[in-house]
């Protein structure tokens, strides 16, 4: 039960720091990619413009009509607003000469609703994320929305010797759809390697774990035995030691019974008069004194009796 609880701790503590990690990791790199598809898209739509507006110059320089020039770009233009980018003309008051959705051309940009600011640089991708993310157009950048308002200016180049204008559209729909395809694949990949390092560090605590703990279980057991053994060692003693305690009291019980018995038998003293064994009373006696091997005895009630015993032999008598 402890080994699982621990297993389930580490798992936890791992899942947590690999899911911390990883998220700054993944919208960190959701980030750099998003940024480097935008660059692509910018450097794309720029050269694209740049490409137009040489073409339409070249056609003008070349004496072809104004008229025969539009059509040729309405021509080349017209259906590609599905891209992720396309391209218009405009004129220098904002009317659009040609677009992918020929609805669109003849119309004027609604100060009220767009606004066209000069582009000298054009968008980097840092604005452009910003501008995906916030939903707020950024200084340099020009929005023509139309009713779903799904596009956005990002470059624009003059075409020499006209007043007509390239105006580089970025899909914001297509885009985004895009982003989030990327952002979709960055988490599944995010999903499968945060689930493969948590198992694999979870396989490899075990095995370590497994590891060391087998010489310290082995140890353990071996501790286990000994204290068993010594426990039985304990016991075997203190059996031992009640069985010499009982013994002693057995004895020490023996000889107050004997001392007993001899105090018993000091209560008189016996003694010869005349060949006669007389017994006398301890508290008959008023004196007893030994002279030349001779134990007088002298009672209370002054008769006084010899004895040729010691006093220790009449003391044991």
């Amino acid at each position: 039960m402890k080994k699982d609880n621990l297993y389930l701790y580490t798992l936890m503590a791992i899942s947590t720091i690999v899911f911390i990690i990883g998220y700054f990791s993944m919208a960190y790199m959701v980030k750099v990619s998003t940024n480097q598809l935008l660059e692509i898209q910018i450097e794309s739509s720029k050269r694209e413009a740049r490409e137009f507006a040489e073409l339409v110059s070249t056609q003008l320089d070349s004496g072809i009509d104004r008229q025969t020039v539009i059509d040729n770009v309405q021509k080349s233009i017209e259906g590609t607003a599905i891209e992720t980018g396309f391209i218009c003309m405009l004129d220098w008051s904002g009317v659009e000469i040609c677009h992918p959705d020929p609805q669109q051309i003849g119309q004027r940009t609604n100060p009220n609703e767009s606004y066209v600011r000069s582009i000298e640089d054009g968008i980097d991708s840092e604005d452009f994320y910003d501008l995906l993310t916030d939903k707020e157009p950024q200084s340099g950048i020009s929005e023509i929305p139309n009713n779903e308002k799904s596009s956005e200016i990002i470059y624009l180049y003059p075409v020499k010797n006209s007043d007509w204008i390239i105006a580089a559209h970025a899909n914001i729909g297509k885009i985004e759809k895009q982003i989030d395809r990327l952002k979709l694949n960055f988490l599944l990949v995010y999903l499968l390697s945060s689930a493969a390092i948590v198992l694999l560090c979870l396989l490899t605590v075990r095995f370590l774990g497994s590891y060391y703990e087998k010489p310290l279980e082995a140890k353990n057991q071996r501790l286990a035995e000994e204290v068993l053994s010594l426990s039985k060692l304990n016991i075997d003693l203190n059996n031992h030691k009640n069985r010499v305690n009982k013994k002693i009291e057995e004895e020490n019980t023996d000889e107050q019974t004997e001392e007993g018995e001899n105090v018993r038998l000091k209560n008189r003293v016996l003694t010869y008069s005349k060949d006669k064994l007389i017994s006398i009373r301890v508290e008959q006696i008023a004196s007893i004194k030994t002279e030349n091997s001779v134990t007088y005895i002298s009672l209370l009630n002054g008769k006084k009796y010899s004895s040729t015993a010691s006093l220790d032999e009449l003391y044991q008598s």
